[in-house]
């Protein structure tokens, strides 16, 4: 596989009249542009790319998306958000014929910034997708974290940089400040690609976190989601001479300095997260409100009996955000209740959020295959419009429920047909997150744990179902086994467990 590097004047100018075409379009456009502040945004339609469009409309900056292969040689500044698999997303700008035009644009030194699947597509290959080869401008294959290590794959949350050369991208951005992280596959540091590197992280492992060279930049990790720090980051690619980057650019230095003199050093490595999460439903006006109460018991005791009202999710989500949460999860409490392709508050809820958020949003509540007026609607088809809308996660109550019932009944064996199969397939493990409720009966339980075998004296859990059905199960089976099906199903996905236990008598 041959890698290729920066050229001043791609080989395919000199014969290709398309290609010469091409870049005087581009050169007539910069032109016209010069007086404006124009991004353009390879969205090839997988995953949320809401945040991203959000984050550099924040920064001052209208979006122009590319619709055909000439639009690429033509951008002023060009971004690309992958999001999904290494295979799937080179099938599309293979069929899109995006490919030649976008390694002739990072070529040519045109200012170009890739995010997460971005900067891995880069590079000259994939273990992912059962290999494929990728767009060889910067030497190295990426490959999976490795499990041997005994860290959770994928790697989720924020975590340190490690800053090998100084650069205008991560000026902004001081020793022990976190960036937000969330994929199953990396690119490893080497000498062969030392010249790229500008950051790596550590989880278990160094690996590439940030590369630049010339005006091509790209980072592993989700600056639209990466809060004021992830947007000082796009400012330092978007405008890196700006008043905002320079004071951006002094606040960190001072940060770092901070860090330098406290005794205890740096904290570095992945953070604990604070993550607001948000129970909203319908009131008897049907307005969306935020609510909390005993399970789906949420009206008030006395008086009109109305939902109680804590609040609007977007500004609670803002409130939140602006106040340090790392992320925030909305749960449509009676989203099993509606046609989730027609739940549009709920859609405008995350479309909104999403404007004023720049951390991850998970949203949960009706993820479900349907069927209306004769038509069969997947939960996939559901997931990806929550997606479009601004989700970064989806949570899945009952059908995870139904998942682990069916895989039981047919042997432990997978099918593809769950929805946390076909979600995690498309948008990756990471984007899929089980959710469980577990409510416990007169426990009494002893745990005997060794490394070959869990033991639990029989105790009865309800696992609930579409927010009112109550299914039955021994607490080794709703619990760890559930877990373990899920994770069969997805290896990697989330596992986000509620327990409800009355009088636990517990020893190990």
């Amino acid at each position: 596989m041959r890698s290729v590097g920066l050229a001043s004047e791609p080989a395919c100018c000199s014969t290709s009249s398309t290609c010469r075409a091409a870049k005087s379009f581009r050169q007539r456009c910069i032109a016209v542009k010069a007086a404006g502040k124009e991004v353009t945004l390879l969205d090839y339609g997988a995953g949320n790319v809401r945040s991203v469009r959000n984050a550099i409309k924040k920064l001052g900056y209208s979006i122009k998306d590319v619709e055909r292969p000439s639009d690429i040689a033509a951008a002023d500044k060009l971004v690309f958000p992958g999001v999904g698999s290494f295979g799937q997303a080179m099938d599309v700008l293979k069929e899109k014929q995006y490919i030649q035009p976008l390694t002739e644009y990072i070529q040519e030194g045109n200012p170009f910034f890739g995010i997460c699947l971005g900067l891995q597509l880069l590079f000259e290959g994939s273990d992912e997708s059962g290999g494929r080869e990728g767009l060889g401008i910067i030497r190295g294959k990426v490959g999976q974290f490795d499990t041997a290590r005994g860290l959770p794959v994928p790697h989720i949350g924020w975590n340190t940089l490690e800053q090998l050369n100084s650069s205008d991208l991560l000026s902004g951005v001081a020793t022990s400040d976190r960036v937000y992280f969330v994929h199953s596959y990396r690119a490893m540091p080497s000498e062969a690609n030392a010249d790229w590197v500008l950051a790596t992280s550590s989880y278990g492992e160094d690996f590439v976190a940030a590369v630049c060279k010339g005006a091509a930049m790209a980072t592993q990790f989700h600056p639209e989601k990466s809060g004021s720090i992830g947007l000082n980051i796009l400012r330092g690619f978007l405008e890196p001479d700006s008043p905002e980057a320079r004071e951006a650019a002094a606040a960190a230095n001072q940060r770092t300095l901070a860090t330098l003199s406290s005794v205890n050093g740096a904290n570095k490595g992945l953070a604990r997260r604070v993550i607001a999460c948000l129970d909203v439903r319908s009131n008897d006006q049907g307005d969306l409100v935020v609510t909390k109460g005993d399970q789906y018991d949420v009206r008030e005791k006395s008086g009109d009996k109305d939902v109680r009202n804590l609040g609007k999710p977007v500004e609670l989500a803002a409130r939140y955000f602006t106040e340090g949460a790392d992320e925030v999860a909305f749960l449509n409490i009676t989203g099993f209740r509606d046609c989730p392709l027609e739940d549009l508050p709920m859609l405008q809820v995350l479309q909104s959020a999403s404007e004023h958020v720049f951390v991850p949003l998970t949203v949960g509540g009706g993820i479900r295959g349907f069927s209306a007026q004769g038509q069969d609607y997947s939960a996939l088809t559901v997931a990806s419009e929550y997606f479009r809308s601004g989700a970064d996660k989806v949570s899945i109550g009952s059908d995870a429920v139904d998942a682990a019932e069916a895989y039981y009944a047919s042997g432990c064996t997978t099918t593809g047909s769950t929805a946390i199969e076909q979600i995690s397939q498309v948008y990756g493990k990471q984007a899929v997150v089980v959710s469980h409720a577990v409510y416990a009966l007169q426990l009494a339980c002893l745990f005997h744990i060794t490394s070959s075998c869990f033991h639990a004296q029989l105790c009865w859990h309800f696992s609930w179902v579409g927010g009112k059905q109550a299914v039955v199960m021994s607490m080794f089976e709703s619990g760890v086994t559930w877990s373990l099906c899920c994770l069969a199903l997805a290896p990697g996905c989330a596992i986000d467990t509620i327990c409800c236990c009355y009088q636990i008598v517990c020893t190990y």
